[in-house]
């Protein structure tokens, strides 16, 4: 026969993974699972977050942040959105070279933030240049796709002309100028 205090500790184990799997979103920072699991200690937080990683409940992905999915099954944009965790879009270079404007190998993935950083998480790399608060959340050229953002490719160009001018564009002649000089005046670049 099972004791009680067995009987709730799996029972306060199953209200946990139950808590955690009903969430809309699979990523969760320290500070979210400690408040959706009711917990303040970090003592004990880290303790049965490390109990989840080891059951394989909880993916580790980057400093302080986990996922309920394997790394290799989540969309590579949306992991650097998250993993920023600060406001961000994909931008620059990353969707200049999709889109054929600029023909170099852009081997990072490149997003407009309130911050300057780079991540790596596996084989992705994750750079971020600070804009000023005024042009970043300004929406005007950025879209939403599967949960996160990413500029059009004309508000890439005047994003890339925000930081560098002077920047040279590989497929000049495709770039529609007029469309570039609209998103310029709209976000106040100009």
């Amino acid at each position: 026969m099972l004791s009680c205090t067995y009987m709730y500790r799996i029972s306060k184990h199953s209200d946990k993974i139950n808590a955690l799997l009903k969430q809309d979103n699979s990523f969760f920072y320290t500070k979210d699972l400690g408040k959706l699991w009711g917990i303040n200690k970090s003592a004990t937080l880290n303790t049965t977050i490390s109990r989840y990683i080891k059951s394989g409940v909880l993916i580790p992905i980057y400093k302080g942040l986990y996922s309920t999915r394997p790394i290799n099954q989540i969309d590579p944009i949306l992991l650097g959105a998250v993993a920023l965790h600060n406001y961000s879009y994909l931008s620059t270079e990353y969707v200049l070279a999709k889109n054929g404007v600029i023909f170099q190998l852009v081997n990072s993935y490149t997003y407009c933030s309130t911050k300057t950083r780079t991540i790596q998480i596996n084989d992705n790399v994750f750079k971020s240049r600070q804009m000023k608060d005024t042009y970043l959340y300004n929406p005007y050229g950025v879209k939403e796709i599967d949960g996160y953002k990413v500029a059009t490719t004309e508000r890439a160009i005047a994003d890339m002309l925000y930081y560098n001018p002077k920047y040279y564009f590989d497929s000049h002649s495709t770039i529609d100028w007029k469309k570039v000089q609209k998103v310029q005046k709209e976000v106040y670049y100009l």
